[in-house]
């Protein structure tokens, strides 16, 4: 798996990133686990783990503070390009994102960012049904209590990682 690259990229602000510093834990056609540490220093996200539910479009992340604290389980809303030839993922954030705390508490945000992406046109009308529709099943999947199952998945490559 170490000639596998995955690219994160962005409409707001416009980058596209390798993230060679990714630690590939497992993947298969529906799933990638990575583990990883923050990019650009935070003042409190210093490292976590992350699942590319690709099929579904969604990214569920676990982030952990500098002491090894759970902050928080962040969702981005993706789609993704694969080329076999070079064995090259694009993850493209579709921007709307939800965020699930420790005690619970869910919090969509973002949804402005979205909304101005596709007002000046960074992103088409699909790319923006596709967000809302990916949006719509995550938070469905949360408020019936099947989102355990989605965590379960780091949780899992978590563990015997440590």
């Amino acid at each position: 798996m170490g000639d596998v690259k995955l690219y994160r990229k962005r409409v707001i602000p416009e980058e596209c990133l390798l993230l060679d510093k990714d630690v590939i834990l497992y993947r298969d056609p529906e799933v990638i686990i990575t583990k990883w540490n923050t990019i650009h220093p935070k003042k409190t996200l210093h490292h976590g783990y992350s699942c590319y539910f690709m099929d579904r479009g969604f990214k569920v992340s676990k982030f952990y503070d500098h002491d090894g604290n759970l902050i928080s389980w962040y969702c981005d809303i993706i789609c993704h390009t694969y080329d076999p030839e070079t064995e090259t993922y694009v993850f493209t954030d579709l921007l709307a994102d939800v965020i699930v705390y420790p005690d619970g508490f869910v919090r969509v945000v973002d949804l402005d960012e979205l909304a101005d992406a596709f007002r000046d046109q960074l992103i088409t009308a699909e790319q923006m049904q596709m967000a809302l529709r990916r949006l719509d099943k995550l938070l469905s999947l949360i408020y019936k209590g099947a989102f355990p199952k989605l965590q379960k998945y780091i949780e899992d490559y978590e563990a015997v990682d440590l």
